[in-house]
């Protein structure tokens, strides 16, 4: 049982997330299949270590000592795949992929710690989601932080983050913008094709509202391009606004270039993924990578 690790870091992700849904979630397997690897570890020990409640899970008291021993075993295995890093894998060149949001906003935060963590020199290639997709798929990239999945049946998707959209001008806005408040400002919008676009929209329609209805200034297909050109917007006539990641105008925010709000009713979110190849999911390098940047999910712009 214990070569099987696969059983052993479901067990560990169903204690850290105290539920087997969320642990469901962030491993990337059925909730099923997360409940039948649980059981087989009971059944193997012919003892329960987990009690299920309404409230989330608790840990019998053996349940709480295979936790504790799984824990040392977990530091030793880490402690191990260092070394071998070390001895084999010292000149190899580990190629990180990244959406723009997260290679220019995200990504710089931790960067550093990456190549000391894997011993590795990391090369980061800041690419479209979809172009990360055919480069994991082609082997061109180790592992890519991607924006907006499209779940290519190689690849195996781990959600890691959660992103904030907000309103974002030039101009002051109020905190909070009412909906009869959208229609007087004039917009820059995502292309139809946009995963983001895709996410506004359907976020509007839950409080009836129809962007088709907008005052449409702009149309662009870059994040970096709609941000300079609200930087370069006109104050004295209608806000000129879009809808951008928080991560994007933090420094813009604090140093008064630009302000932001939020919209009554909704809260626009989009899940940021880890992903790489299904084959590599035992790959000392990749699995060395991944406990590292699972542990910066929590990096929270200050605006």
């Amino acid at each position: 049982m214990f070569k099987d690790f696969a059983k052993i870091e479901t067990f560990l992700t169903v204690v850290r997330e105290k539920s087997f849904s969320k642990a469901s979630r962030k491993l990337g397997i059925s909730q099923p299949a997360v409940t039948q690897q649980i059981k087989f570890l009971e059944d193997y020990l012919n003892i329960p270590i987990v009690d299920r409640k309404k409230s989330g899970i608790s840990l019998t008291k053996e349940g709480e000592e295979l936790f504790q021993a799984l824990l040392s075993l977990e530091k030793q295995i880490l402690i191990t795949e260092k070394e071998v890093l070390r001895l084999v894998n010292k000149e190899m060149l580990f190629i990180l992929g990244a959406s723009p949001v997260i290679g220019n906003y995200i990504l710089p935060e931790f960067l550093n710690d990456i190549q000391e963590v894997i011993s590795n020199q990391v090369m980061v290639k800041v690419n479209s989601s979809v172009e990360l997709t055919e480069l994991v798929v082609n082997r061109k990239v180790d592992l890519a932080l991607i924006e907006s999945p499209t779940f290519h049946p190689n690849i195996f998707y781990r959600e890691w983050m959660e992103d904030e959209l907000v309103v974002v001008s030039r101009s002051p806005l109020p905190s909070t913008l009412k909906k009869e408040e959208l229609f007087g400002l004039q917009w820059i919008c995502r292309e139809e094709e946009s995963n983001t676009r895709k996410i506004i929209y359907e976020t509007f329609h839950k409080i009836d509202v129809d962007c088709k209805n907008f005052t449409i200034k702009n149309i662009a297909n870059s994040a970096i391009t709609i941000k300079q050109t609200l930087l370069k917007a006109d104050i004295n006539e209608a806000p000129t606004v879009s809808i951008l990641s928080k991560y994007m105008v933090e420094d813009d925010v604090k140093a008064g270039r630009l302000h932001v709000a939020t919209i009554k009713g909704i809260h626009l979110m989009r899940k940021f993924y880890i992903c790489y190849l299904k084959d590599r999911i035992q790959d000392a390098l990749i699995t060395s990578a991944l406990d590292f940047i699972t542990r910066k999910q929590d990096i929270k712009p200050s605006i």
